[in-house]
């Protein structure tokens, strides 16, 4: 029977011979000691103080390159130690030189973070990430093909890509290592301290609740929104994005890792800047309040373009779900204060007439108002997409127009509200006129305040979106709502005028159609004095249109009765020119010349004519 020698028995070892490969080994883990001892952390008096020399600096680039590539030879002596003899005393030292380099590494990665870090704020980044040198090259690259183009930038700026390409490469060894929790710390707690101190020194307020800004005054409310304003636009397309590219460059070997600390560090930030304009959505729906509304509103939309892809990942869904809250929530806000705007205007009760028939405030207002909204024409054409006009009855055309536009598309959500809005108060304007007991009065009132809505239209984006129909639509109604000024407040003057078929009258016919028409004129004149017509162009339509009827045919009647009663005191009081000239005094506002026209004032033509040299206006032709 075989029995085994003394050398081959199992119970003694076989003696392990020295390889080729054991001695590369035990050389890599020699060179690595060499290395990593000399920049020993261990030495400095605190992991995190930086007065101390950097293995990173700019003096010491290369032997830093040299300190990462031992830190990879070292792991791979440890890997073959372990499959050869995991108890071997060498995979021991190894061990105890991989913790002392990530130490060093530990407090190389904080000292760029601190001491470069005016070049790794989010603008520096921000403007580096988007210069032509942005696109960052793989560290096995060569040099010279990673600083393509560097004679183009500033100095700072490769000051930021240099640090940028450090922690990278450190972070790479550390995670690669198994140390990519104790660099993960660090950066968070440092580049969370940086967005925290930007979002401070923007004034965003991150701990403002609610109930506080519902408590402001509005006037606080507005500042603090002209401030948010601004600071949407810093923190978006420098802050946030800046940290997305910092976290995307260094921890570019690990999606896990990038995603962690990009959310960690902007989430809370992100969240408090957001979420204020959901607040602010939630206050009070007062009609003034709508611009500041729009405002947020539009600053959002216009960035959310760039909101989505720096927020894109999942662990930050709940910031993008805030940036569509706040949307959803001003756009309903929008939405309201519209209807409060709405409902205020038919509520509107006022029981004052306003003197002369001048512009009715509600009027200006309301214009104003309307006028302001067309430049969030934009917007709101988003925000009335999804809530369209519902009214009890069809829209009366002739103040609103056809929904339809001349080529057979629809008109915008827009357009049909801001038309609607000012039917309501055309409408509400319609009561205004029926407090006049002076129904010529109530029509160039009408023609007042509808004149002044042309003019807002004309001159302002709201042409645009009514159209030309609408405009020549209401254009049409100034004119009849003039005519029937016309025709209510002088029907008794043109009346008093002979007919051009009376050839020949007697002497009595024509003094008591001169004293007719003197107290008719006077009549008329006296009642008018105090009446306004704002608008210049509607005011000179409507007294040559009058002019036009009266004067002329005045004239010839004076011209061929004069003589026949001029020895009569008193009857002919009025010069065609005269008429003319009292016309143009019309329509001001102010009085007339200052005193009523009347029968005891002047006996004759030639008393009157030479106290008529007080018109402001001048002669109508």
């Amino acid at each position: 029977m075989f029995k085994p020698s003394p050398s081959t028995s199992p119970t003694r070892s076989t003696p392990h011979r020295h390889t080729f490969s054991d001695t590369l080994m035990d050389d890599n883990v020699e060179n690595a000691r060499e290395l990593i001892s000399k920049w020993d952390a261990s030495r400095s008096s605190s992991l995190y103080c930086v007065d101390v020399a950097n293995l990173f600096a700019s003096d010491n680039r290369y032997e830093a390159q040299q300190y990462l590539n031992s830190i990879k030879d070292l792991q791979t002596a440890m890997q073959y130690y372990i499959s050869q003899d995991p108890t071997s005393d060498k995979l021991v030292l190894a061990q105890n030189l991989m913790q002392i380099a990530m130490k060093r590494l530990e407090k190389e990665f904080y000292i760029i973070l601190k001491s470069r870090r005016q070049h790794l704020d989010p603008e520096s980044v921000s403007r580096t990430s988007r210069s032509s040198v942005s696109e960052f090259e793989d560290e096995s690259e060569e040099d010279e093909l990673s600083r393509v183009g560097e004679d183009s930038i500033s100095e700072g700026e490769l000051v930021s890509m240099d640090a940028m390409k450090d922690l990278k490469a450190i972070a790479e060894c550390m995670i690669g290592a198994g140390y990519g929790k104790e660099c993960v710390k660090i950066f968070k707690i440092i580049r969370k301290s940086v967005v925290d101190e930007a979002l401070y020194h923007l004034n965003v307020e991150s701990r403002l609740s609610l109930a506080q800004i519902q408590k402001m005054d509005w006037e606080v409310l507005e500042v603090k929104i002209k401030t948010w304003l601004n600071a949407v636009k810093v923190a978006v397309k420098t802050l946030f994005y800046g940290e997305r590219v910092l976290c995307d460059k260094v921890f570019s070997s690990s999606p896990s890792l990038k995603e962690s600390c990009f959310a960690d560090i902007t989430r809370e930030g992100a969240l408090s800047l957001f979420v204020f304009p959901e607040n602010v959505a939630k206050c009070k729906k007062a009609p003034e309040r709508i611009f500041r509304a729009l405002d947020l509103y539009e600053a959002i939309a216009d960035l959310w373009t760039e909101i989505e892809p720096i927020f894109d990942l999942e662990s930050t869904s709940t910031i993008r779900q805030q940036v569509i809250n706040s949307l959803n929530k001003l756009g309903e806000a929008v939405c309201a204060i519209l209807t409060e705007f709405e409902t205020a205007i038919s509520k509107f009760n006022s029981k004052a007439a306003v003197p002369g028939g001048g512009i009715h405030p509600l009027t200006r207002y309301v214009m104003n108002y309307i006028t302001f909204l067309t430049d969030y024409s934009g917007v709101l054409t988003d925000i009335l997409a999804d809530w369209p006009l519902t009214v009890p009855s069809p829209l009366p055309e002739a103040y609103f127009g056809s929904p339809v536009s001349a080529d057979g598309t629809s008109t915008s959500s827009i357009s049909i509200r801001l038309a609607w809005l000012i039917l309501v108060m055309l409408c509400k304007l319609d009561g205004k006129a029926e407090m006049y007991k002076d129904v010529a009065l109530s029509y160039l009132f009408l023609a007042n305040n509808l004149q002044y809505v042309v003019n807002k239209v004309q001159k302002s984006n709201l042409k645009l979106l009514l159209g030309d129909e609408w405009m020549e639509k209401h254009e049409e109604k100034v004119r009849q709502y003039a005519s029937n000024y016309e025709r209510m407040g002088w029907s008794k003057v043109f009346a008093a005028l002979p007919d051009a078929n009376d050839n020949q009258m007697t002497t009595p016919q024509v003094t008591e159609c001169f004293k007719r028409f003197n107290s008719s004129f006077e009549e008329a004149y006296n009642n008018q004095a105090s009446w306004v017509v704002s608008d210049s162009k509607l005011r000179d339509q409507i007294k040559v249109s009058v002019a036009r009827k009266l004067v002329p045919v005045y004239r010839e009647f004076y011209g061929k009765y004069r003589q026949l009663v001029a020895r009569k005191e008193g009857i002919v009081r009025f010069a065609p020119d005269d008429l003319e000239n009292y016309l143009s005094d019309l329509l001001f506002g102010t009085g007339g010349s200052g005193s009523n026209l009347s029968l005891s004032t002047s006996s004759s033509v030639s008393s009157f004519s030479s106290s008529s040299g007080h018109s402001r206006g001048g002669r109508i032709r």
